[in-house]
């Protein structure tokens, strides 16, 4: 009888999705299994399901994401300060848009 490893699952590729750890053949990452299992509170069927994955590519992530918790942790907080960086950097075209026919004295009707 084979066992996989998570060798097997989970693979890091210079150059593809930054080069941070993924599920197998695809570009879905640790961080965004992670993000659906601990933030948005999927289960691991419905993460499975959702995206055409098998149940031990769902697990073999998260695994990998408890072996490797602080540096993953480090890279989705650097992550969202980019983020938030690029928003206060870059207005939104609507509220300017909006700010723009208040002042006209328009009713708000973007169209």
């Amino acid at each position: 009888m084979a066992f996989e490893s998570l060798d097997q699952h989970i693979e890091i590729t210079p150059g593809i999705v930054g080069g941070k750890p993924r599920i197998a053949g695809r570009r879905i990452t640790v961080e965004n299994i992670v993000i659906w299992h601990e933030r948005m509170g999927k289960c691991a069927d419905e993460i499975a399901a959702e995206y055409d994955l098998s149940l031990s590519d769902v697990y073999a992530a998260l695994a990998y994401y408890f072996d490797h918790r602080a540096e993953i942790d480090r890279s989705m907080e650097e992550s969202e300060a980019f983020v938030e960086e690029l928003r206060r950097r870059t207005p939104s075209k609507l509220l300017e848009k909006l700010h723009c026919q208040m002042q006209n004295g328009q009713d708000g009707v973007l169209f």
